[in-house]
C-alpha cells in the first residue's frame, strides 16, 4: 500500500479553504521572525511588532494545500482579540525561547491552560525558536525538556526547536502543524500504549470487509490491487504485493495466509504506516471510504436531516427490516435464536461503537435468561433508534453492511391528523407517553412490558424506555414504545405547543390503594387533555389501575366510574405486576393507538369551548337565514311595486 497525502487533504476538514494556523506565546519568543523566515526564506532584519495573515506558497508541501498563519499579540489589551483567533484555529502554534527558560515555564502554567480553559480542541505544536542562543553548557534533549509537559497535556502533537536567524527547521514547523490537522494522529493512535486505538481498528475492519470481495477473510492478491487503486489510483506490481506480505509474515506470521492478506496482517500494516509518520496512507483510506476526523461516516454518506411534521414519525422500511434479519441469523453464530453480548459486540464491530450501550437504549428491550437479544427485542431496539434518532439509524445500518440507498431503509409515517381523520393508523411502530406520580407504579409496567421480573423493579425519577413487539390478532404484530414520563417532568414536557404530537397514545398510571395517587393521576390526564385540546394534539388516553394485588381504596370504583363516564373513555384497566396479571393492557394500548379519533378525554374546559363555539355558530346561522329572509322580502316588494307602477 502506497500513501496518498494529497488525496487525502483534498477531502480533509478545513482543506478546502486551507490551514488556518495560529501563532502564540510570550513576547519576545520569536514569533514573528519565524512566519517570516517561513515565507520569505530568508531573516528578516526588521520585524513588524505584529504581522497581518501570511499566507504560505501552496506547493511549498506535498499535499499543496493553503496554508495561513495568524501572527498574534501577548499584550494584555489584545488578549479578546488572541482568544478570538485561537478559537478560529485549525492548529495551534506555541512558542518559546530557547534561551530563556522562563517562557518554556509559561507553556504549562499559562498557555496550555489558557487553550482549555477557551476549550481550544486543536493540535498543538510546542516551538522552541532561537536554537542558535541556547546555552550548550547544559545541553538538555527536546524529548527530555518536553516529556513532562507533554504527558501532562496530551493535545500537544509535536515538539520542534528551530532558528530563523540560521534558518534551521523553519519549515518543519509549519509542516508538522498542517500535517496535523490533515493527518491528526489522536484519533488513529494512542502514543502510549502504541495501539491503534479502537475505533479506528473498527473502521479499517469495515473497510477490509467491504474490500473482501469473496468473503473468506483474506484479501487476495487481486483484491489487494483493487484496495490500492480504489485508494490511491494506481496499481501495485507483483512483485510489491510480494513485498507488503513479506515485511508482514516476518514480524507477524498470522498476518498472511494462504488466501492472502488477513485482518490481523491488516491492521499492523497501517500500525505499521503510523509508527514511521506515515499518517496519511492511513488517512488517505479512511477517508476514501467516507470518514471523518471522527472517524465517523461524514455527512455527505448519510442522508440529509429528515424533515417532517412534529406529528410525523420515522419508521425502518421491510427492506431494511429483511436486512436486519439476515444480519441476525448471521451473527447468531451459536444458532440459539438470541445474540448475546458477545454476538451482539461482534455485530457492531465495524461501527465507531455499540450504539445501544448507554441511555435510553441500553436495557429498553427485553432480554433471555442469558443477557441476549431474541429476534423481535432486536428489532425493537432498531424500532427505538429509528423513532428517535434516524439518521444515527441509517449510519449504524451503513456500518453493518446495509448496502441500498440510505433513504431506502427509512419511511416517514402519515400524519396523525390525517390518521384520525381517515379514523386509523397505519403505523408499525406506536409510542406511548406513560404519566403518573411516584410509586403509582410507572416503571413496573415497563419492567414488565420487557419481562423483568417483580423483585427487580425499582422505582426511578428519570426519564426512560421499554419497547418490545406486541402480538395482535391475526398473527401480525405491532412495536410498541412506552416512554416513561416522570411526574416532575409533565411541566417541562408541556411547556412547548407541539409536546403531545409525538404521542401516539396516553397511559395514565395509578395505585389504586391509595387515593392520593388517584387524584394526582387525574390531574395529569387533566392537564395532558387540555394541553392536547388546546393546541390541536389531542391523543387517545387510558387509565391503569396499578397493585390490583392490593385493597382498592373506598370511593376507587364509583370515582373511576365518574371520571371515566365524564371523559368519554375507558374504565381503569386493573393490573398487578406482582402476580403477573397485567389484563392484555399492551393489546389494548395497541388497539387503542390504532384508532386514534377513539379514547380520546374531554374536559369541561373543553366542553365549554365546544359548547361556545356550537352558540357562535347557531347565531350566524340565524343571523344569515333574517338576513336571507330580509333580501328576499325586499325583492318581491320591488316586484309588487314595479307591477303597481306599470298598471298606473
Amino acid at each position: 500500500m502506497a500513501g496518498g497525502g494529497a488525496a487525502a487533504a483534498r477531502a480533509a476538514p478545513g482543506a478546502r479553504g486551507g490551514v488556518r494556523i495560529v501563532v502564540a506565546g510570550d513576547r519576545g519568543t520569536g514569533k514573528s521572525s519565524l512566519i517570516v523566515t517561513a515565507a520569505a526564506d530568508t531573516f528578516p532584519i526588521n520585524v513588524p511588532p505584529l504581522l497581518p495573515p501570511t499566507r504560505l506558497p501552496d506547493d511549498l508541501y506535498p499535499d499543496r494545500v493553503p496554508v495561513t498563519i495568524i501572527d498574534t499579540s501577548s499584550s494584555m489589551e489584545n488578549r479578546g482579540r488572541l482568544a478570538e483567533e485561537l478559537k478560529r484555529a485549525d492548529a495551534v502554534v506555541l512558542t518559546y525561547a530557547c534561551d530563556q527558560p522562563a517562557t518554556l515555564d509559561r507553556l504549562s502554567t499559562f498557555w496550555l491552560p489558557e487553550l482549555r480553559r477557551l476549550e481550544v480542541k486543536v493540535p498543538v505544536i510546542v516551538v522552541g525558536c532561537k536554537l542558535d542562543l541556547r546555552d550548550d553548557e547544559h545541553p538538555l534533549s527536546l524529548e527530555q525538556v518536553m516529556s513532562p509537559i507533554m504527558q501532562q497535556f496530551r493535545e500537544i502533537e509535536t515538539c520542534i526547536e528551530c532558528s530563523a536567524f540560521k534558518q534551521i527547521q523553519v519549515p518543519e514547523v509549519f509542516y508538522y502543524a498542517q500535517k496535523a490537522v490533515l493527518h491528526p494522529t489522536a484519533p488513529l493512535f494512542d502514543q502510549e500504549a502504541q495501539t491503534l486505538k479502537p475505533r479506528c481498528v473498527r473502521a479499517l475492519k469495515r473497510i477490509f470487509i467491504l474490500c473482501d470481495h469473496d468473503r473468506d477473510g483474506a484479501l487476495s492478491d487481486a483484491e489487494l490491487n483493487d484496495f490500492q487503486v480504489k485508494c490511491f489510483n494506481a496499481p501495485l506490481q507483483p512483485s510489491e504485493i510480494v513485498g507488503v506480505k513479506r515485511v508482514v509474515q516476518e514480524k507477524l506470521p498470522e498476518g498472511v495466509n494462504d488466501r492472502g492478506l488477513t485482518l490481523t496482517g491488516f491492521l499492523f500494516l497501517h500500525a505499521l504506516f503510523i509508527e514511521k509518520g506515515r499518517l496519511e496512507t492511513t488517512w488517505t483510506v479512511l477517508r476514501k471510504f467516507g470518514y471523518n476526523n471522527d472517524i465517523r461516516l461524514s455527512d455527505d454518506q448519510l442522508p440529509p436531516p429528515i424533515k417532517r411534521a412534529p406529528d410525523q414519525s420515522v419508521e425502518l422500511t421491510s427492506e431494511a427490516l429483511d436486512f436486519l434479519r439476515g444480519i441476525f441469523l448471521l451473527f447468531d453464530s451459536d444458532g440459539d435464536g438470541a445474540l448475546n453480548p458477545t454476538e451482539l459486540e461482534d455485530l457492531f464491530s465495524t461501527a465507531p461503537e455499540s450504539p445501544w450501550d448507554g441511555a435510553p437504549y441500553k436495557d429498553a428491550a427485553e432480554k433471555t435468561a442469558l443477557g441476549g437479544l431474541a429476534l423481535d427485542g432486536f428489532l425493537s431496539e432498531w424500532a427505538l433508534m429509528t423513532l428517535l434518532d434516524p439518521v444515527r439509524s441509517i449510519e449504524n445500518l451503513i456500518y453493518c453492511g446495509y448496502a441500498g440507498d440510505p433513504s431506502s431503509a427509512i419511511r416517514i409515517t402519515r400524519r396523525r391528523r390525517l390518521d384520525r381523520k381517515k379514523q386509523r393508523s397505519e403505523r408499525n411502530v406506536f409510542q406511548c407517553f406513560v404519566f403518573g406520580p411516584k410509586k403509582a407504579g410507572k416503571s413496573a409496567l415497563l419492567n414488565s412490558f420487557i419481562g423483568r421480573p417483580f423483585a427487580d423493579m425499582a422505582s426511578t425519577s428519570e426519564e426512560r424506555y421499554a419497547v418490545n413487539a406486541v402480538d395482535l390478532p391475526g398473527g401480525t404484530k405491532k412495536t410498541l414504545i412506552l416512554r416513561e414520563i416522570p411526574e416532575d417532568g409533565v411541566p417541562k414536557l408541556l411547556y412547548t405547543k407541539d409536546s403531545l404530537a409525538a404521542c401516539d397514545i396516553a397511559v395514565f398510571v395509578h395505585d389504586r390503594s391509595d387515593e392520593f395517587s388517584w387524584k394526582r393521576a387525574t390531574d395529569l390526564l387533566v392537564k395532558v387533555a387540555s394541553h392536547g385540546e388546546a393546541n390541536g394534539c389531542e391523543v387517545p388516553c387510558l387509565i391503569v389501575a396499578a397493585k390490583d394485588d392490593l385493597d382498592p381504596f373506598t370511593t376507587e370504583i364509583q370515582d373511576s366510574t365518574r371520571v371515566s363516564q365524564d371523559m368519554g373513555i375507558e374504565a381503569p384497566i386493573p393490573v398487578s405486576n406482582r402476580l403477573r396479571d397485567f389484563n392484555n393492557v399492551f393489546l389494548r394500548i395497541v388497539s387503542a393507538a390504532e384508532h386514534p379519533h377513539l379514547s380520546i378525554p374531554e374536559t369541561e374546559a373543553g366542553k365549554s369551548r365546544k359548547q361556545y363555539h356550537r352558540l357562535v355558530n347557531r347565531s350566524l346561522m340565524f343571523v344569515s337565514v333574517g338576513a336571507a329572509v330580509a333580501i328576499v322580502g325586499l325583492a318581491a316588494y320591488r316586484v309588487y311595486a314595479a307591477r303597481k307602477n306599470a298598471s298606473s
